[in-house]
């Protein structure tokens, strides 16, 4: 069974960094890529940033130079850093495998707001 466990979102105040954190079970870690995607209010879920098994990644243009995304096969956990966070970076991010999906998580509550 497949389990992705999304933590690390918080309020934030315009400028501010997180670094959001998931754990995840019931996949071979190591060979999946893996993407953050995010949900803002209203809108459709979007991918934000992906990693390869071997460590390439791509971002979406809103949020490159600002998000980098990280991996650790041994704790078979991907990280999202996040700087300069804007109010429209305000979502429910959640990871997933890159390409097909898995069940979702529950996300994490990312909120950018002075």
């Amino acid at each position: 069974q497949v389990q992705l466990v999304e933590s690390g979102g918080d309020l934030v105040q315009p400028g501010g960094s997180l670094r959001l954190s998931c754990a995840t079970s019931g996949i071979i870690f190591s060979i999946n890529a893996m993407g953050w995607y995010r949900q803002a209010p209203g809108k459709e879920r979007e991918l934000v940033a992906a990693i390869s098994s071997g460590g390439k990644t791509n971002y979406a243009d809103s949020v490159k130079g600002r998000f980098t995304i990280s991996r650790d096969d041994a704790k078979n956990t991907v990280y999202l850093q996040m700087n300069s966070l804007k109010p429209e970076d305000t979502a429910v991010y959640y990871c997933n495998t890159y390409g097909p999906t898995r069940s979702w998580g529950q996300g994490t509550q990312v909120t950018v707001s002075s």
